[in-house]
């Protein structure tokens, strides 16, 4: 198939729709040009920065592109699509701002309870220590024991299994798997 988008911009909807769904990168810049500024004036007005609104801008346009497959044209214009995953990236942002706001909260009460509160700790890292715990607990228990005990007691994995009792492979496997699902979760909310 021929690229739709190369040469002259095309006028139709109908036009520009195809030419993503064929994986036409000159019909993604003819959807930037045309939507960018709506996208980024719906973020901004939403969020209240324009920095965050530029990077739900980038998201959404990126979106636009992996998911350019999954659009019906039945079921409205390329315009409405994209001004659809727009509310959905804006609302991810607000989210994580949400769970950075409640993650800071944590981390200053955890500093409080601990006595020392400000005591020129890196605030960074005592909510790097927060969210880390927190995802630890989200864990099956045989893996975040696994972790818990290399982490936080560094015991080799031939400590481990002679601790535990569990065969050394399977500690082994706890131990990739465990960190495997923390790095994904961790890189989901750096994400966000």
């Amino acid at each position: 198939m021929s690229p739709v988008c190369t040469g002259a911009p095309p006028a139709a909807d109908d036009d520009l729709a195809r030419g993503l769904a064929a994986g036409d990168e000159t019909c993604l810049a003819v959807a930037y040009e045309r939507w960018s500024a709506l996208v980024h004036a719906l973020a901004r007005r939403s969020l209240g920065d324009t920095a965050e609104a530029e990077d739900v801008t980038q998201q959404v346009f990126l979106g636009v592109w992996r998911g350019r497959h999954g659009y019906r044209p039945e079921r409205g214009a390329v315009g409405a699509w994209i001004v659809g995953i727009t509310r959905r990236r804006i609302a991810d942002a607000l989210s994580a701002r949400t769970r950075r706001a409640d993650l800071a909260a944590s981390a200053g009460t955890a500093l409080a309870l601990a006595g020392r509160p400000g005591r020129g700790e890196d605030p960074e890292a005592v909510l790097d220590r927060v969210l880390i715990r927190s995802e630890l607990a989200r864990l099956p228990a045989p893996q975040r024991w696994v972790l818990h005990l290399a982490f936080y007691e560094d015991l080799t994995q031939t400590q481990i299994a002679e601790r535990t009792g569990l065969p050394l492979g399977t500690v082994k496997s706890h131990t990739r798997r465990g960190l495997r699902r923390l790095h994904g979760r961790l890189t989901e909310n750096d994400r966000m």
